[in-house]
């Protein structure tokens, strides 16, 4: 195996030595069995990914850190071999070394990403990660929590103590027979579809066709709604509006309810403005598909409602479970996979059904937000949840976001203005370019041009976020 040596800047290097150990970063010495280090890369995998950075020592007193790379990588051979025999190099996988003229020896970086399979330390454990820590997989319960996160099991499928008849028998079923399979009986049907197992009704039969689920599977399907008359960071009792609501039945009703209150609930928002008190207006197409989607992928195993919450100038909707498999904030609008495939799979089955365009509900959210002049909605993994908050908050104005994007990057081509601004004329981006670069806060790389021309800073660049009218001209 081939592994690249990268040259990296003192600068590179000095933030390097200074990340902070946590989630998504460790740090190890080159003198730390490899064996040891497989937990971690393990337990990165089995997460949200990370970076385990091989040839960094710590003075523990002291709490300074020095670069101690391998000498050559053949030294790193013992580390390569056990890594590429339990995490060959793949997608998930990349190894580089790195190398700087002022810092002795090669740095072994290893970057992980989440994987959609359970990975194994060397030991033969898996392991997930938690902050800093490396958290062993050792109960059957754990397993089997980790085994719903990877989505290799799902809670959908788990039979439930209840009589047949509350959905083989109940009015949301026989609507939908009506409706969708009007030839065929409910029974056999859904014991066809799996929702009836051993003569009992499944998660997934019961969300979908009891008249109500709540009452079977408490605490794991209701829907709470809040109204806060704050800006505030968090809710509170004080500035709750009324008290929380819950909204109940079967998962085709529900969708349908949550949806409604949440849209009437905002209808009734006002902010203050220029010009008094102001609509607060978010796109009909973010709301239904933000709220569907998290009923629809759930983790049902964590009893735990789906809470959404509206303040004065955002909504935030929270389900319970992290995301699934490889699927992470960043892939999210890419990636697909379902968590619960039987209830994606029939709640489009239904009349007008609430996911009509499977696999694309998030990407119409996030292109309604757009269209609005809006910014996108932010995703992030919480402990035992995933958040989605959808800000009421005015877009940047392309030649904003092309001089931000310049604060952490060395150049911008016409492409990537773009894909960045949400724009489709590549004419569009050079009149961009133009006007900033009349201001001087952009200029051509020199030998450039065509196709390929390239922008950097200009010199009055570090003025630009004092310059108040950037879009205006």
């Amino acid at each position: 195996m081939t592994i690249d040596v990268v040259k990296v800047s003192d600068s590179q290097a000095d933030r390097i030595l200074n990340y902070q150990e946590g989630h998504f970063y460790e740090l190890k010495g080159v003198d730390v069995r490899p064996a040891r280090l497989t937990a971690t890369v393990a337990a990165f995998a089995n997460a949200d990914g990370g970076e385990l950075f091989i040839g960094v020592d710590e003075d523990t007193a002291t709490k300074t850190r020095t670069w101690r790379g391998f000498r050559d990588q053949e030294v790193a051979n013992g580390h390569i071999q056990i890594f590429e025999a339990l995490f060959p190099l793949s997608r998930d996988f990349q190894y580089t070394f790195l190398s700087s003229d002022t810092k002795p020896g090669l740095l072994l970086k290893c970057e992980v990403r989440k994987t959609r399979d359970i990975r194994k330390s060397s030991d033969g454990t898996p392991y997930v990660r938690r902050g800093a820590q490396n958290l062993p997989v050792t109960s059957r319960e754990t397993m089997k929590q980790l085994e719903y996160v990877k989505g290799l099991a799902s809670f959908e499928t788990e039979p439930v103590a209840a009589p047949v008849d509350v959905v083989a028998n109940s009015v949301p079923v026989l609507e939908f027979m009506l409706a969708v399979i009007p030839t065929a009986e409910p029974g056999p049907w859904l014991e066809k579809q799996l929702l009836i197992l051993d003569g009992r009704p499944t998660v997934a039969g019961i969300l979908l066709f009891a008249e109500e689920p709540q009452a079977l599977l408490p605490k794991r399907c209701g829907i709470k709604v809040y109204r806060y008359r704050t800006r505030d960071k968090a809710g509170s009792r004080e500035t709750l509006a009324f008290d929380p609501a819950t909204v109940e039945g079967h998962m085709y009703a529900q969708i349908a309810g949550a949806v409604s209150l949440t849209t009437r609930t905002i209808e009734e928002t006002g902010r203050l403005g220029a010009d008094g008190v102001e609509a607060v207006m978010y796109p009909p197409e973010t709301l239904h598909e933000i709220i569907t989607n998290a009923v629809l992928h759930r983790d049902y195993s964590i009893a735990d409602d789906i809470h959404i919450r509206i303040f004065d100038n955002r909504v935030e909707v929270q389900s319970p479970g992290r995301l699934p498999a490889h699927i992470t904030p960043e892939n999210i609008l890419e990636e697909r996979f379902a968590r619960n495939g039987t209830i994606v799979r029939l709640v489009n089955k239904f009349p007008n059904p609430p996911n009509k365009d499977v696999g694309e509900g998030l990407n119409t959210a996030f292109a309604a937000m757009h269209k609005m002049g809006l910014k996108e909605p932010t995703v992030q993994n919480l402990d035992a949840a995933v958040l989605v908050t959808i800000r009421h908050e005015a877009l940047a104005s392309p030649e904003v976001v092309i001089l931000e994007h310049l604060e952490t990057h060395d150049t911008i081509r016409n492409k990537e203005a773009r894909e960045l601004c949400h724009i489709q004329g590549d004419y569009i981006v050079k009149e961009l370019f133009r006007r900033l670069s009349d201001r001087q806060l952009i200029e051509r790389v020199p030998g450039t041009r065509t196709g390929g021309t390239t922008y950097q800073r200009g010199p009055r660049f570090t003025d630009w976020r004092r310059q108040a009218d950037i879009g205006q001209k």
